[in-house]
């Protein structure tokens, strides 16, 4: 369980870093008045590799890693369990819908 348990917040610390590079992403989008995420694909990639995602993902997963240790199963499940749950499930999702749309879209484009 304990390993599940760190996966669990490795991949929540991840998602979660995600989201400040995504965030410049999209108001940069809207700055240059670009058309679609592929006009700043350099900018989500490059955020990626930012000391800034690294230090966020670290610090957030020992957050988790120590709220998943608790003692009081009240505080385990409010601040581990719901939110490493619900943002997995989401960012995993979220991923999942891209990769269909972008697997539809190849099949589409090279069919035609």
């Amino acid at each position: 369980m304990d390993y599940f348990k760190a996966t669990l917040a490795g991949l929540t610390a991840l998602i979660l870093a995600c989201v400040p590079g995504l965030w410049s992403a999209f108001t940069g989008i809207s700055n240059t008045k670009a058309t679609g995420l592929a006009a700043d694909v350099v900018g989500i990639v490059e955020s990626s590799f930012s000391p800034l995602f690294w230090l966020l993902a670290i610090v957030l997963f020992a957050l988790f890693f120590f709220a998943s240790r608790l003692g009081s199963k009240p505080l385990r499940v409010i601040l581990f369990w719901i939110p490493t749950v619900t943002v997995s499930t989401l960012g995993l999702a979220t991923g999942s819908l891209y990769l269909v749309l972008f697997i539809y879209v190849f099949s589409r484009v090279n069919h035609s």
